[in-house]
């Protein structure tokens, strides 16, 4: 559940700089060849079309070359990392997302409120979760909304009500609790605790501390709470493995905490994988 950081003299220094600089230079100015992106056999293309050999190309949203996480030149990640980027409405399509609701019991409340309309017009408000996703990144995704809320059968906590109250963190000063409401897991990922809300309606420009309740009052705003944790504490471990994601999102099912529960959202992860016909990769547990 989403509750859920090495005795020179100085003329020696500089003589021993220089060819290490020149070294750098002509690295840098190498010319660039045989990717599509432009860069080098060696560089990495970032997600935004830039290259590089640093963690900011080479890590998350990296598209080609020696990606992190098992990249080659071809641009395929074999583990974690995610593939290459696709178009987030081209792919979860209308039905992809109703052979996942679709699933969950017909008296449920999620029935009537989550939609694939919903999805669309939130990542279309919240457009950072769409950029440079790949299939692997929207099976994850959607397995743990589908652990989350059982088939997006539930929009609140179930007795969440009854235990409002050790959701609210008083030592989160900077986020105070509102008298009378209640941070028990609301929407797609169950947002949760008052940190979180009001972290997230900080960026969502909404006021979540005041009114968590709006979370599973309006479908967009569910989907955007979630794209907002999935951006904000997920997405950057994605490329260590389905595994990493698990842990991210609740860490306390890992290293034995409830093996069960992991291994239903590895079952899901691996569904959703072949629904969108990519291979799932390595260490999907955690």
């Amino acid at each position: 559940m989403a509750n859920n950081a090495k005795s020179t003299t100085r003329k020696d220094t500089y003589a021993l700089f220089l060819p290490s600089l020149l070294v750098l230079t002509l690295t840098v100015s190498k010319p660039v060849t045989s990717q599509n992106c432009g860069c080098a056999s060696d560089f990495c293309c970032s997600q935004w079309g830039y290259c590089g050999q640093t963690d900011d190309y080479c890590g998350y949203g990296c598209r080609e070359g020696p990606c992190q996480g098992g990249g080659d030149a071809s641009g395929e990640v074999k583990s974690g990392g995610g593939g290459d980027a696709v178009s987030l409405e081209g792919t979860v399509t209308p039905e992809f997302f109703n052979s996942i609701i679709n699933q969950a019991r017909s008296d449920c409340a999620g029935k009537g409120f989550y939609s694939h309309d919903a999805f669309i017009a939130a990542a279309n408000s919240y457009q950072s979760f769409g950029a440079s996703i790949s299939k692997r990144e929207i099976a994850a995704f959607f397995a743990h909304v589908t652990h989350e809320t059982e088939f997006m059968c539930y929009i609140e906590e179930i007795d969440g009500p009854a235990n409002a109250e050790k959701y609210c963190d008083k030592d989160k000063t900077n986020f105070p609790c509102a008298e009378g409401k209640g941070y028990y897991g609301r929407g797609p990922i169950q947002l949760t605790g008052n940190l979180n809300y009001g972290l997230c309606g900080r960026e969502l420009n909404e006021n979540l501390l005041a009114s968590p309740e709006k979370v599973a009052q309006d479908p967009v705003l569910a989907f955007k709470t979630a794209f907002w944790f999935w951006t904000t504490n997920v997405r950057q471990n994605f490329n260590q493995g389905f595994g990493a994601t698990i842990r991210a999102v609740n860490g306390i099912e890992c290293s034995g905490g409830n093996s069960a529960t992991v291994a239903k959202r590895i079952e899901y992860y691996r569904d959703y994988c072949g629904k969108l016909g990519v291979e799932p990769g390595e260490n999907l547990s955690c």
